[in-house]
């Protein structure tokens, strides 16, 4: 069984961020004053190259005004994709070969891997929003965790 002790941070590095898809739609009409707030969602997959000591995240969020007063809300679409090297990859994942090659990742990696994309998400969200509609918004500190259930 995989060692959550095996996690160095320090041997994890991001090699490559992609832009996949970056759009935001807000109406000509659109009164930044009446919102009251935002709802977002977010989704998070990984998959790796073991051999190559490779990980691949993608997250893709949605993100909505939420307005006080009947209006077109502004929205937002992105999709991010990110390439890391772990140089410990082997000690930090299995593959079940009985289980039609089914990945066990160590649940300290999961948790590593999206603390990273989801914060440094956070980050290029919050460059791209400026002089938006959804300027006012910033992505939540959440749990990790919950993005690789």
């Amino acid at each position: 069984m995989m060692d959550n002790k095996n996690l160095n941070p320090e041997l994890i590095q991001i090699l490559d961020f992609k832009l996949i898809k970056g759009q935001i739609e807000s109406p000509l009409e659109f009164d930044e004053k009446v919102v009251k707030g935002h709802s977002f969602n977010a989704d998070f997959e990984m998959g790796f190259n073991i051999e190559d000591k490779l990980a691949k995240t993608d997250i893709k969020f949605d993100i909505r005004t939420e307005s006080n007063k009947k209006q077109e809300e502004a929205v937002g679409h992105f999709y991010f994709a990110f390439i890391y090297n772990i140089e410990n990859l082997g000690e930090l994942i299995e593959v079940d070969k009985q289980k039609s090659n089914l990945v066990n990742v160590a649940p300290a990696l999961s948790n590593a891997l999206a603390s990273i994309t989801y914060s440094t998400s956070r980050g290029i969200l919050m460059t791209r929003f400026q002089g938006t509609a959804l300027r006012g918004f910033i992505l939540p500190v959440i749990d990790p965790n919950s993005l690789t259930k």
